[in-house]
């Protein structure tokens, strides 16, 4: 969907917005008027931070609601500085730090009933999957099979992120699928 010179624009926004937190303890906020008219179209990602191939931050938004690339601009800003499992990015770790990003699909809903039935429908290294209960809301981008290839592993993982038991289920879940395109 996005081209090589969209995917690039789109990781410099990214390290821009990170780099202007540094000084400014906010995102860059994004010239629309400059950027290609793809990038501007209303779309929901994530941005993972990696250093030293171990995560160093991960956040992102579900929902599509503001232009794709301000969307990435305040999640890289939020990866580097907000993530509550990590303490903040600081500038000597900047040139070590690898930036991926995920653009999301719309959701849609998995209907089912029983872990069982959600099982059957999800597709492994294809689907992201939202879980919701409630309070308790999780998600793992589509990357997440690769260290967890096993569906029973991949739901157990989920809950326990969403900060249920591992075999909790309820009949008040609710489960969402999304692909994403992925640099």
């Amino acid at each position: 969907m996005y081209s090589s010179e969209q995917r690039q624009l789109l990781k410099a926004i990214a390290r821009a917005s990170i780099e202007y937190g540094l000084e400014n303890n906010q995102p860059l906020i994004v010239d629309l008027t400059k950027i290609p008219q793809q990038l501007k179209q209303v779309r929901a990602s994530f941005v993972t931070l990696e250093k030293d191939h171990h995560l160093r931050g991960c956040i992102g938004t579900l929902e599509a609601y503001r232009p794709l690339a301000q969307d990435i601009a305040d999640n890289s800003f939020a990866a580097a500085f907000t993530d509550h499992r990590f303490p903040p990015v600081i500038a000597k770790e900047l040139d070590n730090i690898s930036i991926h990003i995920s653009i999301l699909s719309p959701t849609e809903p998995i209907i089912c009933h029983t872990e069982s039935e959600l099982k059957q429908q999800l597709r492994p290294n294809i689907d992201g999957l939202i879980l919701d209960d409630g309070f308790h809301k999780a998600t793992f981008l589509p990357s997440v099979w690769e260290s967890l290839p096993n569906t029973t592993d991949f739901i157990d993982q989920l809950k326990i992120k969403a900060g249920l038991p591992a075999d909790y289920w309820s009949h008040d879940m609710k489960a969402f699928r999304y692909t994403t395109e992925s640099f």
